[in-house]
């Protein structure tokens, strides 16, 4: 029948026990905490454990490689709500170790596009209208590198209050082991 059947299936099991109850919460975050993390599968729900954090406590975040690559897109707009409308007080930006993002090539990249079906004047398109797709599809050599600089464009953001606090950290997808590598209360990534 398919995965959507599936999902729809179980999600109609789910409403009619009542499950949804255990998850009840607002839209306020009780630890006043967003977190950006990644979208890797292997700290879905590691990451929730291994930070102590339940539904209703955090802002949760997610895109390829924790990473904010432009002060304007989606992920920085997302952040900005959280603090500006959500009452979040700290973020934590939160990658991984063995990320599918490190080392990202653009070229590579392209080519499973086009063995997708993807039509190659379509990318040739693209570049000509001033699209920088290898700087847009470019991962990162250094996973605490690649923290570093986006907590220093969250910090930089001209939008983003001086007082709230941004940390970088770095977690290990097996053990859930956490690494600080930016302390938002006591460092400045700038």
């Amino acid at each position: 029948m398919g995965l959507l059947h599936d999902i729809l299936d179980h999600n109609r099991q789910f409403v009619e026990a009542g499950e949804y109850i255990h998850y009840s919460s607002n839209k306020f975050p009780e630890k006043k905490l967003a977190i950006l993390s990644c979208m890797d599968t292997r700290i879905l729900e590691l990451l929730p454990a291994a930070m102590g954090i339940k539904n209703g406590d955090a802002k949760l975040i997610r895109n390829a490689g924790a990473v904010v690559t432009h002060p304007w897109g989606s992920v920085m707009r997302s952040l900005l709500v959280a603090v500006l409308e959500l009452q979040v007080e700290e973020i934590m930006v939160v990658a991984h170790h063995d990320c599918g993002m490190r080392g990202l090539n653009p070229e590579q990249f392209l080519g499973h596009a086009v063995e997708q079906g993807i039509p190659e004047d379509r990318i040739v398109t693209l570049r000509n209208a001033g699209i920088n797709l290898d700087g847009w599809l470019t991962g990162f050599d250094d996973v605490e590198d690649s923290v570093r600089h986006t907590v220093s464009v969250i910090r930089r953001h001209p939008l983003m209050p001086e007082n709230i606090a941004v940390h970088g950290m770095v977690i290990h997808p097996t053990t859930g082991k956490l690494t600080v590598v930016v302390n938002g209360k006591t460092e400045c990534a700038i």
